[in-house]
């Protein structure tokens, strides 16, 4: 049986704004549920809700609150008011992740909102001149800073198919590391690690692999946390961006090549017609990862059913149907 990457210890915890799992915190009493948050991804973590504007004592319904460029310091208020609540959604971003950090695998950020923001919200300036620029939201910021290695996203950019995708699967990866961490691996568990996700990691960024495999070699004799913390951060940031389809045919091709020996003359010709329908864009990923999938459970390999890459989340949420 191919080997599956998500038999975890604990549930998988994300952190998420309030407002997405459809908590009344908004300014209008209101909420933003995501549909994919709560009825899919919901079935498969635990998620940890958070509301900034309501944790440092704003009340709902509340005056729009917006960031404000004064001089070089970014202030929080209503419009033309003299409050400020940046201190204090920054302060409730440290003790969120001082509190919640190391056991969160992931996070999903309102978007454009001056709290929870990931990017481009909007910063007006104090002459009210109409300009704008664009910044990150006070919480988010210290939710990011703090926490480095995180996968986070903006409930907006998740209707993305390919970011999506790209989240969850960091989501998984990055559990997957730290129920590894506990046990303070290693170089022969990091090494192991390793080769569960060279074709995933080979799928995003081949250059990558190549170096962190190196840097494995080579790390006899080095201090294994330095080695540890240098290793997961290439890995993901080789991860943080959605694999090309260029790379996933490449990787596929690679995968192909196992079973050279094993396939008859039709099977090949069908495995590599449905790669380079992948490669042109006329179907989407599941098809020749289904082939391969197939070929493997008639023909089982090792090294290739423990490889992450063909089952880096669960099926059921059908992610590489859409890329």
């Amino acid at each position: 049986m191919i080997e599956q990457a998500f038999n975890f210890n604990s549930p998988i915890k994300i952190g998420i704004s309030a407002c997405l799992a459809g908590d009344k915190v908004r300014f209008d009493s209101g909420h933003k549920r995501s549909n994919f948050c709560m009825d899919e991804l919901a079935e498969y973590v635990e998620y940890v809700r958070f509301c900034p504007e309501v944790a440092i004592g704003l009340p709902i319904p509340r005056k729009t609150i917006r960031q404000v460029r004064v001089e070089d310091v970014i202030k929080v208020g209503p419009a033309h008011s003299d409050e400020d609540y940046a201190p204090d959604l920054a302060q409730y971003g440290k003790k969120v992740s001082d509190e919640h950090g190391a056991q969160l695998s992931g996070y999903i950020f309102c978007a454009k909102s001056p709290s929870c923001g990931m990017e481009r919200v909007k910063i007006y300036n104090e002459a009210e001149t109409g300009n704008t620029s664009e910044g990150i939201g006070i919480f988010a910021e210290q939710i990011m800073a703090r926490n480095p290695l995180l996968p986070c996203e903006e409930n907006g950019r998740l209707n993305d198919m390919h970011l999506r995708e790209n989240f969850v699967m960091r989501v998984y990866v990055y559990k997957s590391w730290q129920e590894l961490v506990v046990s303070h691996p290693g170089l022969h568990e990091l090494t192991t690690f390793h080769a569960r996700h060279k074709y995933l990691l080979m799928s995003h960024n081949y250059e990558a692999y190549r170096e962190l495999g190196r840097l494995l070699a080579e790390g006899k004799g080095t201090d294994l946390e330095a080695l540890r913390g240098t290793y997961i951060k290439g890995l993901m940031e080789a991860l943080s961006r959605p694999a090309r389809r260029k790379d996933q045919a490449n990787t596929l091709s690679h995968l192909q090549g196992y079973f050279k020996k094993v396939l008859g003359k039709v099977e090949k010709q069908e495995l590599c017609r449905a790669i380079d329908d992948y490669r042109i864009g006329q179907v989407p990923l599941q098809v020749p990862l289904t082939l391969l999938r197939h070929h493997l459970i008639m023909h089982p390999n090792d090294y290739l059913m423990q490889q992450v890459y063909f089952h880096p989340y669960p099926n059921e949420l059908k992610l590489r149907y859409a890329i």
